[in-house]
């Protein structure tokens, strides 16, 4: 499946660079991936989308996995087109809201209550702003390499870097990812290497009982799909615990992706809170908190409560495609969940044979709905620093950019990762293989 011309596509971007900087919304979009700019996409159905020029790609990118249904799915579709009808939105209590967040809290093991926003990065602001009230300490702790959003304190680390600039692991030099924002607000943030429990216990040593919560992603999807260690996940609990601080899962890119309940089911975790986005809103936009609920009641009215605003809170619209779309993951025992882990392990498993009999060094890393393409001669990438040190991204950017000439739809960027909607069928893999195999030939 070769592409055509993007001529369209390339005058789009010209004239839309008049208007907005950089031509789009988000600069993962634009030029700084994308080596001859985007590809600019017109429309999409179940697992393929096609650009203003009318090129077809099997989209293995899926809106950053914001798309658990793939494009259009029929039954969303039925929702969106009944509910706009009838009003998207009052900004008031609706039917819809408590709808969507019973079957949330049906899904999610630790949810006892739950608070929706309007995005995964608002989820997580609210996250370490009801840590901060229920622990009464304003400090916390992020793992290098991890993206919580762009909410001030987050910005750090969260960007490859040369390996000298990093510091030393039990002690990471502190990064800021964006101009902007007053240095004091990184007084309150401490790094940590991911996947290091012998760093992790020195550097909270230092820090006993000055944490209102450590924070961590389950699976680390901001360098592409890094997985933890067998039972690290587990004592970064405990040992949040142990320091008198709240443990938070950002599961914005894994809730619903790997279970009904996300990660936290997965891996038998027990978080205090955690933030989901993406998966939830198979498309629209939408965050949520959800954990403890004597930690959620801080948000009641009265004194001394913590602030959470929002016109577009539970909006009407994208609570009542939230309902459709947990039906959707629930039904039949979760047969969704078992057909992604088909797809995307025979990915997996085709790109690993494939990279074997091409004799190029490279580790597919991740298992069923998720996965990344890291060109390196380690074994394993363990955790940022491996990223930093032995990732070519160089080269993953050529491999991509030539299966975007062959009719796969994915971001050029290794930070990213691969995912696998219910919408992907087993001839869509064979179509990616068949597209990687020649596009190999680019990069030997």
């Amino acid at each position: 499946m070769t592409t055509g011309s993007r001529t369209r596509s390339q005058e789009w971007y010209k004239r839309a660079q008049q208007f907005l900087i950089e031509g789009v919304n988000s600069p993962s979009r634009g030029a700084a991936v994308y080596s001859s700019g985007p590809i600019v996409l017109e429309r999409g159905r179940g697992s393929h989308v096609w650009d203003l020029d009318g090129n077809e790609y099997v989209d293995f990118m899926m809106s950053f996995g914001a798309l658990i249904q793939g494009h259009a799915h029929p039954a969303i579709v039925e929702v969106v087109s009944k509910t706009i009808a009838e009003g998207s939105h009052f900004a008031a209590a609706t039917s819809a809201e408590s709808d969507a967040a019973e079957r949330f809290c049906r899904m999610v093991p630790t949810a006892e209550a739950v608070r929706f926003t309007n995005s995964g990065s608002e989820a997580t602001m609210l996250a370490l702003r009801l840590a901060r009230a229920h622990t009464g300490c304003t400090k916390f702790l992020k793992f290098e390499g991890h993206y919580h959003g762009w909410y001030d304190p987050y910005c750090l680390n969260a960007h490859s870097h040369p390996l000298d600039r990093l510091g030393p692991r039990h002690e990471p030099a502190n990064i800021p990812d964006s101009a902007g924002i007053a240095n004091a607000t990184f007084g309150d943030v401490i790094i940590a290497p991911w996947n290091d429990l012998e760093s992790l216990d020195h550097i909270l040593r230092r820090h006993a009982n000055e944490l209102a919560a450590i924070i961590t992603e389950p699976i680390m999807a901001n360098m592409g799909c890094i997985l933890p260690r067998e039972g690290y996940l587990e004592e970064v609990g405990r040992l949040a615990h142990q320091a008198g601080a709240l443990f938070i899962l950002d599961e914005v890119v894994t809730g619903f992706r790997y279970a009904p309940g996300g990660c936290q089911e997965r891996y038998k975790l027990r978080p205090d809170l955690s933030t989901f986005g993406k998966a939830l809103g198979a498309g629209f936009p939408v965050g949520a908190v959800t954990g403890r609920r004597e930690i959620l009641e801080r948000m009641r009215w009265g004194d001394g409560m913590v602030l959470h605003y929002g016109t577009f809170n539970g909006h009407r619209l994208t609570m009542r495609v939230i309902a459709k779309n947990l039906d959707l993951l629930a039904a039949n025992s979760g047969a969704a969940y078992k057909h992604v882990f088909e797809i995307g392990d025979a990915a997996i498993t085709g790109l690993r044979e494939l990279f074997r009999r091409k004799n190029i060094a490279a580790v597919v890393q991740g298992y069923g709905p998720m996965f990344q393409i890291y060109f390196t001669n380690r074994d394993f990438i363990f955790d940022y620093r491996d990223y930093c040190q032995y990732a070519d991204t160089s080269k993953y950017s050529r491999f991509v950019h030539g299966l975007l000439d062959r009719g796969i739809y994915m971001t050029p960027s290794n930070g990213l990762h691969w995912i696998i909607s219910t919408a992907h069928t087993i001839q869509d893999v064979e179509t990616l293989l068949r597209a990687a195999d020649e596009a190999c030939a680019e990069i030997a």
